[in-house]
C-alpha cells in the first residue's frame, strides 16, 4: 500500500489555504503581546511627557528666543536671538558663583551620602531588637517637610543656638548660616541628614540580594568584618550605589528649598545661592525666563556630564 508524502512549505513562503487561496498572515496586534501591560504603563508615559519631556523641551526653546511673559491669549513675535542669553549666563559673576555654590554642596553631600547610607544600612541590617524602631527613626527627617526642620536647624545654627554654645570660642564668626564660607556646607550637611532615610532603604533593600553564603566563606577565609564589608558588601550592592550616586547628584543639583529657607534666598551675599534659585529669582521674580531657562538648560547638561562620569568610575555599566 502506497504512502502519501507530505511536506511543508519553506518558512518565508505562504500557504495556500483551502480552494488554493493564499493564507493571510496573522498581524501582530496594535498594542503588542501585553497591551494591558501598556495600558496600565501610559498614565505615567503620558504624565512624563506633560511633566517633563514637554517643559524641558520648551524651556531649551525658550533659552534661544527674546522670551518675556505677556497677557495671556496676546500674539506677540518671540525673536530668536541665538547665544544671546547663555552669553548673558556665562559672563555673570552671580551665576558662575551658584555653580560652584553647588559644586561645593556636591562634593560634601554626595560623599557623605553614600558612605553614611551603606554604613548605617549594613548595621540595621544586623540589628534584631528595635530593628523596625531604628529603620523608622531614620526615614521621618525624610517625610517631615522641609519647613517643619528647618527651624530646628536655624536654632541649632544660630549665633546663640546650641552647637556654638557647645563649641564656645571655637565657634565661627559670625554664626554658621550667616558665614560666607560655612553657610553652604551647613546646608549641605542638612540635607544629607534630611534624605539620609531615603537612600538608607535603598541600600537595605540592595543588601537582601547579598547571599550569606559569601559571608561564610569570607570568614571561612579568615576575613574581618571589616574585610567582608569592603569584599563582599560593597561589590554586592554596587547597583545600588551607582543609583544612590546618581539620585543624591541630581537631587542636589536641584537644591532650592534649604538655601531660600535657611540663608533669606542664598545668602550672605550670593554664598549659598544655587542655579535653580536664581532661576526662580530671575525667571518669576526679576521676569527673564529666557535668562532663567538658558541656566537649566546649562545645568541639565552638567547633570548629564557628572552622571555619565559618575555612572563609568561606579562600573555602573558592568551593574
Amino acid at each position: 500500500m502506497s504512502t502519501v508524502a507530505t511536506s511543508t512549505p519553506p518558512a518565508g513562503r505562504s500557504t495556500l489555504a483551502a480552494g488554493g487561496a493564499p493564507a493571510r498572515r496573522r498581524r501582530r496586534p496594535l498594542l503588542g503581546k501585553n497591551p494591558i501591560g501598556i495600558l496600565f504603563s501610559a498614565p505615567y508615559l503620558i504624565f512624563v511627557l506633560a511633566v517633563f519631556a514637554y517643559p524641558l523641551v520648551f524651556a531649551v526653546w525658550m533659552s534661544f528666543h527674546d522670551y518675556f511673559f505677556a497677557a495671556p491669549g496676546a500674539q506677540i513675535e518671540r525673536q530668536f536671538v541665538g547665544l544671546e542669553n547663555f552669553q548673558e549666563v556665562l559672563t555673570d559673576p552671580a551665576v558662575i558663583r551658584s555653580f560652584g555654590n553647588v559644586g561645593i554642596f556636591l562634593l560634601i553631600n554626595v560623599p557623605l551620602t553614600v558612605v553614611l547610607s551603606l554604613v548605617l544600612a549594613t548595621a540595621l541590617n544586623k540589628v534584631v531588637r528595635f530593628r523596625t524602631f531604628l529603620r523608622v527613626s531614620y526615614f521621618v527627617p525624610y517625610v517631615t517637610a522641609s519647613v517643619a526642620v528647618v527651624g530646628v536647624w536655624l536654632f541649632l545654627f544660630s549665633g546663640s543656638g546650641l552647637i556654638n554654645q557647645l563649641l564656645g570660642p571655637l565657634a565661627p564668626s559670625p554664626s554658621w548660616l550667616i558665614n560666607s564660607t560655612w553657610a553652604m556646607p551647613t546646608i549641605a550637611l542638612f540635607v544629607t541628614w534630611k534624605q539620609l532615610g531615603f537612600f538608607i532603604l535603598l541600600y537595605l533593600a540592595a543588601l537582601q540580594n547579598v547571599s550569606e553564603e559569601l559571608y561564610e566563606a569570607a570568614a571561612t577565609d579568615g576575613a574581618g568584618k571589616v574585610r567582608s564589608f569592603f569584599s563582599v558588601t560593597i561589590p554586592g550592592v554596587r547597583p545600588a550605589t551607582v543609583l544612590v550616586l546618581l539620585l543624591a547628584t541630581v537631587t542636589g543639583a536641584n537644591l532650592f528649598t534649604e538655601p531660600y529657607l535657611l540663608t533669606g534666598g542664598g545668602g550672605p551675599n550670593g554664598a549659598s545661592a544655587s542655579p535653580v534659585l536664581l532661576m526662580y529669582q530671575r525667571g518669576i521674580e526679576q521676569g527673564s525666563p529666557d535668562v532663567a531657562a538658558a541656566i537649566g538648560v546649562i545645568l541639565v547638561i552638567g547633570v548629564l556630564i557628572l552622571a555619565f562620569i559618575q555612572r563609568k568610575l561606579a562600573g555602573g555599566d558592568e551593574s
